[in-house]
């Protein structure tokens, strides 16, 4: 039953080796296996995968592709905007932006950024309570 299931998000990638070095320079992540030179496998400490792999279809879809949920946005923010990270905003109805952080009422906040692929992701911490 796919309930029962695991699932990994793939990133496209133009230039795995372009991605290789924007995920480890700036997300501070390092592949934890190689699927011959198509695809870098990732592993949270968090206990999630995901894969970046080789497509000419990378940054065109237009939406967030992945979301990394995080315990201290503002901290996680700092974090990579000191490693060169810019993050975007956006026109969205109903949010209120402090900076680069959106609150989304009752959800929480997040953030978002591209990465060397033109791929958009997200960073987010959950509203408590």
């Amino acid at each position: 039953m796919l309930n029962d299931s695991t699932v990994t998000a793939n990133i496209p990638a133009a230039d795995l080796r372009r991605a290789r070095d924007f995920y480890a320079d700036k997300l501070g992540l390092t592949p934890v296996q190689e699927l011959g030179g198509e695809a870098l496998v990732y592993r949270t400490a968090g206990g999630t995968d995901f894969q970046v792999y080789r497509t000419e279809y990378a940054g065109r879809a237009g939406h967030t592709i992945a979301q990394f949920h995080v315990a201290d946005i503002e901290s996680e923010v700092h974090d990579l905007e000191a490693k060169g990270v810019a993050f975007e905003t956006y026109e969205m109805p109903g949010v209120h932006w402090d900076g680069v952080i959106a609150s989304l009422e009752g959800l929480g906040r997040a953030a978002w950024f591209t990465d060397s692929e033109g791929n958009t992701l997200c960073i987010d911490q959950v509203a408590t309570g």
